[in-house]
């Protein structure tokens, strides 16, 4: 796994902080649109047409006439001839009167009125037109802002389940390690106690092989001092010697055969607890998985140490017990040929026992060695997971 790869939660942190974004500048952009004012709208030039019989004619002379009180003439008004045009022309139509020109002004008057209300009526449907074109921007820009502000809340929601479930996931991998190291712990003191008391078996194994040892020396000098007491009291003291000899050869040989059988009974009862052990053991292990490599680390050194120092003890102690017991085989046979052959059988079985014992200690140093690797190696893997999780979070 890429330790610099982000967590999926994260990622959805920059997708939701980018779409916030999106919808932010849109939202910006749209009420910048709608709050603005609309341009004006250019004012429409009027241009009205006029024809030249529209224009006001040149004023008429009026020729006055006197007139009588009893006979009075109607004013005429006369145009007036250029003289210097020809004759032949075609004569002009009248110029319009004063009523007519107030009834063609009056009607351009009218339509002109007309047209601007027309004009008034298009410019009040084009503004309800924009009004309702700028309402239903608006509601659009409105559902726009409470779409975005639903999808944010959704979002919003989402970073937090996914935050909380995150919180939940980190509380129970904290857990789990406290647990880890809590069976770790009971565990480094369940081994404690095994070291201990296989110290201990240990102890009373050297203590045994030194009472046998010293109990070896003092039967080899009662024997030394009954060989000289049979040599002064001839065949009485040969004979009692003999029986005597029967008599401890019996008591040894059933000392040895309760022994022997003592010895397997304690065998099959350690095999067994060894056994159960190791199935506590193994099933510690299966539990403490996330053991802290540094503290393995430093159980193993102390175990190894411990081991060296047992196996170095061990092996001096042996090495002693051979040598004595190796002397003594050859003092006896030079006193006396029977007893140093006996005590040199003796002294072969008892080194036989102590080199199988020996050797079963040291099968079962080498064992619980080999069970030690595999659990700070279990401890070193559980260790790496531990880093690796960490380093992924």
């Amino acid at each position: 796994m890429n330790k610099n790869q982000k967590p999926p939660f994260k990622q959805n942190a920059i997708a939701l902080s980018f779409t916030l974004g999106v919808h932010a500048i849109a939202i910006v952009g749209l009420l910048f649109l709608g709050l603005s004012k609309p341009p004006e709208q250019p004012k429409k030039l009027t241009t009205i047409l006029v024809k030249p019989e529209d224009l006001p004619p040149p004023l008429a002379k009026e020729i006055e006439q006197e007139t009588t009180a009893t006979n009075e003439a109607k004013e005429v008004l006369t145009p007036i001839v250029d003289e210097t045009l020809p004759q032949n022309l075609p004569t002009t139509p009248p110029p319009p009167t004063a009523q007519q020109l107030a009834a063609q002004q009056q009607k351009a008057e009218q339509a002109q009125q007309a047209k601007l209300a027309e004009q008034k009526r298009k410019a009040e449907e084009a503004a309800k037109m924009k009004q309702a074109a700028e309402q239903q921007r608006k509601e659009e820009i409105q559902k726009q802002q409470a779409k975005a502000k639903s999808e944010a809340e959704q979002k919003r929601k989402a970073e937090q389940t996914a935050k909380a479930q995150a919180d939940t996931k980190a509380k129970q991998e904290q857990s789990e390690a406290r647990k880890a190291a809590e069976d770790a712990k009971r565990k480094a003191e369940a081994d404690a106690k095994l070291k201990r008391e296989a110290q201990k078996a240990e102890n009373a194994k050297l203590q045994a092989q030194q009472e046998a040892k010293r109990k070896a020396e003092a039967d080899a000098k009662a024997k030394q001092q009954k060989a000289n007491d049979d040599a002064k009291r001839k065949a009485e003291a040969d004979a009692k010697a003999k029986q005597q000899k029967a008599a401890d050869d019996a008591k040894r040989k059933a000392e040895a055969a309760a022994k022997a059988k003592q010895q397997k009974s304690a065998d099959d009862a350690k095999r067994k607890a060894e056994a159960d052990a190791k199935a506590k053991q193994q099933k510690a292990n299966d539990e403490a998985k996330r053991k802290a490599e540094a503290d393995a680390k430093a159980k193993q050194q102390k175990a190894d140490d411990a081991k060296r120092k047992a196996d170095a003890d061990a092996k001096a102690k042996q090495q002693k017990a051979a040598d004595d017991a190796k002397r003594k085989a050859e003092a006896d046979a030079k006193a006396k040929q029977k007893a140093a052959d006996d005590a040199k059988r003796k002294a072969e079985a008892e080194a036989e026992a102590k080199a199988a014992s020996a050797q079963k200690a040291q099968e079962e140093a080498a064992q619980k060695k080999a069970e030690a690797k595999k659990v700070a190696s279990s401890a070193r893997r559980d260790f790496s997971t531990l880093l690796g999780r960490s380093n992924w979070q």
